[in-house]
């Protein structure tokens, strides 16, 4: 498979990587729908932020879980889902306290600009929603792979379950992927 990899400052390659597959009985695989730049992309691309080595670009993402490892519970094959930047596994005290950014067993998502993704702590990384969206709302729910993971503009949280969804997922994101608002976005049946 094609990916897209930062060298240094304005050079940006498109080039052969392994196609990634499940390494962890916590991991997903999922087919990407879209991704973007991000700002935060620009630094390194720019010459601000150094980079040591060839870096694969990507980390807002959403897309159609292809498989899972055996521990993930809260996803099945076919779901359209949302990602973060910085995955979670929803179980230590950072998560229960509603500040999955900061989980104690995060990794920073990268490469998301290629066509496939193994997300690691798939259960409390990706949110699915209710129904496969249809193509023009994509990229709305695309920019929620960024502003719902950072908290940006989130409500107070609370302690939550071992096994919460992140807040992002039962706040904004409940409000954005809602059955009731993908209903009033394309209709009931999920067609225009």
């Amino acid at each position: 498979m094609k990916g897209t990899v930062l060298y240094g400052p304005g050079d940006v390659r498109f080039e052969d990587r392994e196609t990634p597959k499940i390494v962890e009985p916590t991991d997903a695989v999922i087919r990407i729908a879209a991704t973007c730049v991000c700002g935060s992309d620009l630094w390194p691309y720019r010459g601000l932020q150094p980079i040591n080595e060839p870096t694969p670009m990507g980390h807002e993402y959403c897309g159609i879980v292809e498989e899972m490892g055996r521990a993930v519970q809260s996803l099945k094959p076919g779901q359209f889902v949302v990602g973060s930047f910085a995955t979670s596994d929803n179980t230590c005290p950072n998560c229960r306290y509603g500040y999955q950014s900061s989980c104690m067993h995060r990794e920073f998502m990268t490469r998301a600009q290629a066509p496939v993704l193994r997300v690691p702590l798939a259960d409390g990384t990706l949110v699915p929603t209710p129904d496969v969206p249809p193509d023009e709302l994509v990229p709305s729910l695309l920019t929620t792979s960024d502003v719902l993971g950072t908290g940006a503009g989130s409500p107070p949280t609370r302690p939550t379950s071992s096994r919460a969804r992140p807040w992002w997922s039962s706040a904004t994101a409940r409000w954005a992927c809602s059955a009731s608002s993908l209903r009033s976005r394309w209709g009931p049946s999920g067609s225009s």
